[in-house]
């Protein structure tokens, strides 16, 4: 049974608009099918419509026309407690982790567990940790064990990210959805952060699709290699079959089309990166 399968999708950006008042396709016609256990690599110039899609695997976005489903249901067709529900089966990943500023590491990396806790039990990890020595595995995996009760205000933005990919770790998921996790990493954080991110999906037989500017990197680590340019999918093929010519092509006309793009900021310079939108399910 496949993760998800796409037919003739559409989903419309939620703030932009033609003018004729009709919001416009982020993704258009897009058909994907990606089945349990599979790696893959989003990649493609910024605008293409990586995190629209990212987000609408997660169910935070509905399609305006086409098929859509997960785990062979169509989460638009259930109701809310349901869907609900069935997001508890993923995990997504922003680039910019939402994790309250004055809360302890280990309190943040622990909320993975919050959809199978109760509420009293999620209020008395609050001022106990319920499970601290699961945190720090977790974080010792991405190189942050040293910071399990520092509190979140207190990190550089790549080590943000690390915390919240720490909290994917804990999470039961069957499908990891993972948004540009290197942009404030350097690039030996970089090659830890992939390699964690594939050995823990192998392990859990789960599903798990990354986008990705570092171009090279994403042909280093994952099998399979699907580009998205303009809300259309460009190519979706094993990482073999892709040829410097068709990079260049999906590149083309953008600033950075003259090479892959680079390794991302080092972690000195991370604080300097603006916070995004995202949240983490």
């Amino acid at each position: 049974m496949p993760t998800y399968h796409l037919h003739h999708l559409t989903v419309r950006h939620r703030g932009a608009s033609s003018r004729s008042g009709t919001p416009l396709p982020a993704l258009r016609e897009l058909s994907l099918t990606i089945e349990q256990g599979e790696q893959l690599a989003l990649i493609g110039p910024s605008g293409a419509g990586k995190t629209t899609l990212l987000a609408t695997l997660a169910c935070a976005q509905q399609p305006a026309s086409g098929t859509f489903t997960m785990f062979d249901q169509d989460p638009w067709a259930l109701g809310d407690a349901a869907r609900h529900r069935l997001r508890a089966r993923l995990f997504l990943a922003p680039q910019t982790p939402p994790l309250p500023p004055r809360q302890r590491v280990v309190t943040a990396v622990l909320a993975a567990h919050l959809p199978q806790w109760s509420i009293w039990r999620a209020l008395a990890s609050l001022f106990k940790p319920a499970d601290p020595q699961a945190a720090w595995q977790a974080l010792a995996r991405f190189n942050l064990g040293d910071k399990l009760y520092s509190r979140v205000d207190r990190l550089s933005g790549g080590e943000r990210q690390r915390c919240g990919l720490a909290r994917l770790l804990l999470s039961p998921a069957e499908a990891l959805l993972v948004d540009e996790p290197l942009s404030a990493l350097d690039p030996v954080l970089s090659e830890l952060t992939l390699t964690t991110l594939r050995e823990e999906t192998a392990a859990r037989n789960a599903t798990l699709v990354c986008s990705l500017h570092q171009v090279d990197l994403a042909l280093a680590h994952f099998p399979r290699i699907v580009a998205l340019r303009a809300g259309r999918i460009a190519f979706d093929l094993p990482r073999a079959q892709v040829t410097p010519q068709m990079i260049a092509e999906l590149y083309q006309g953008e600033p950075s089309a003259a090479a892959p793009a680079p390794a991302a900021l080092p972690e000195a310079d991370a604080m300097l990166v603006k916070p995004g939108a995202g949240a983490c399910l």
